[in-house]
């Protein structure tokens, strides 16, 4: 059965012949995963009010555990994004009261984000709806092949991050 990246990968064959186009066969599906599994997680966080960004900002303050708040650097690093980007997205959960700031006690200049009750129950629910998308999304393999994948993905994965 020939999907969109073996189209690709034969049409390139034909015109480069000289050039081994197999990494395509990956690393072009995996980018069409990718794009396949985001919009279907988006369809999630928006029917919650939240784009990836504050869904993640939430999760990041719920997985903190008690009391649930961050530095906004803190932040940023277990989101994966620039200090300017968090603070927008920090700007937008304030404005609809799922998080609040105020100064850090132990830093007179810093500043602590913490999620309010509001923003608590939102991602609690947000996550539970999340979880199970996601085992919708998944069980689209057998168990063995999702594990399999899990343990290349892994493995891959810690070449990049290792570094």
């Amino acid at each position: 059965m020939s999907d969109h990246v073996a189209r690709i990968q034969e049409a390139w064959a034909r015109e480069r012949p000289d050039l081994d186009v197999r990494p395509q066969g990956v690393i072009g599906r995996l980018h069409r995963v990718a794009g396949h599994l985001t919009e279907q997680l988006q369809v999630v966080y928006r029917r919650f009010g939240l784009g990836e960004g504050e869904f993640d900002v939430l999760a990041a303050l719920r997985r903190a555990g008690p009391p649930f708040e961050r530095a906004p650097g803190e932040l940023a690093a277990h989101t994966m994004v620039t200090t300017g980007a968090m603070t927008k997205r920090i700007d937008r959960l304030e404005r609809d009261g799922l998080v609040t700031r105020r100064p850090s006690t132990s830093d007179g200049r810093g500043r602590v984000v913490a999620l309010t009750d509001a923003g608590r129950d939102l991602i609690d629910q947000a996550f539970t709806e999340h979880m199970r998308n996601e085992r919708r999304l998944l069980d689209q393999l057998s168990p063995e092949d999702a594990a399999r994948l899990e343990a290349i993905l892994t493995t891959w994965l810690a070449g990049f991050e290792s570094s």
